[in-house]
């Protein structure tokens, strides 16, 4: 199965992406963890920390110094550019090299291909695409089984999340996550430009809020604080439709 978590830059989009890694791989799930954006920052979410995370782009950008050799092959990409984290979960970040060799697959290699040439296998993989709207318009039908849409109760949030959901109906199952509502007015606000979509609502979270503001990921602090949950449950949904379409 391979998930791909859209929106604007701000609504929570990484957190989601690392918080639903983790919750899959302690539903047992093998997944590889990809972080597509322009400022990568999904091992904080997922709890690698900033150094961890800083130390993986930096793996990359040694290859483009000519410090480091190149990684021929999508799995060497993974295996040499990506780090271990909690669960189980193993991250690679998707930063674009100045192309050196076209024909490299760690030269190439940029959120698109990444998505598009990973097997999935028996393996779960979760990417946290770029804020707005650019990789989403290049994902052709299959590239991804399930798009996750993230918006908050703000105007421009929520214009970027209807056109992606417009985007991405044509490619895969679309799921609409209503991140940091506080009350019904928030989910009402949501549906008048969303429309009667069925909603996963995260409701504001101040275990969420803390782990942003420490650099944790929100699923170490509280499993169980309101936010987390609502993502945990949804990890157990995709978990469970992932083994349905198995074994059908």
């Amino acid at each position: 199965m391979k998930i791909a978590i859209a929106g604007k830059g701000g609504v929570g989009k990484t957190t989601v992406s690392g918080t639903l890694a983790r919750a899959l791989a302690r539903e047992h799930h093998a997944v590889l963890a990809v972080d597509a954006d322009l400022n990568p920052m999904l091992g904080v979410s997922l709890g690698v920390g900033a150094e961890q995370t800083e130390l993986v782009v930096s793996a990359r950008q040694a290859v483009a110094a000519g410090e480091a050799a190149h990684a021929p092959t999508l799995d060497e990409v993974v295996e040499r550019f990506g780090a271990d984290a909690p669960d189980g979960v193993r991250l690679v970040v998707a930063t674009r090299l100045d192309v050196i060799d076209a024909g490299c697959m760690c030269c190439g290699v940029n959120p698109i291909k990444l998505v598009r040439e990973l097997e999935h296998g028996e393996r779960t993989v979760v990417c946290d695409l770029e804020a707005g709207l650019g990789t989403l318009d290049q994902l052709r039908a299959g590239d991804v089984d399930v798009v996750l849409v993230v918006t908050n109760p703000a105007a421009k949030a929520l214009e970027v999340a209807r056109r992606a959901v417009e985007l991405a109906s044509g490619l895969a199952e679309v799921i609409v996550l209503a991140n940091r509502v506080r009350d019904e007015s928030d989910i009402a606000l949501i549906r008048d430009v969303l429309g009667d979509r069925e909603l996963v609502v995260i409701a504001e979270d101040p275990v969420i809020a803390q782990a942003d503001r420490d650099g944790l990921a929100p699923i170490d602090l509280d499993c169980d604080a309101p936010g987390v949950a609502a993502i945990v449950r949804l990890a157990e949904r995709l978990a469970g439709a992932a083994v349905v379409a198995e074994s059908a």
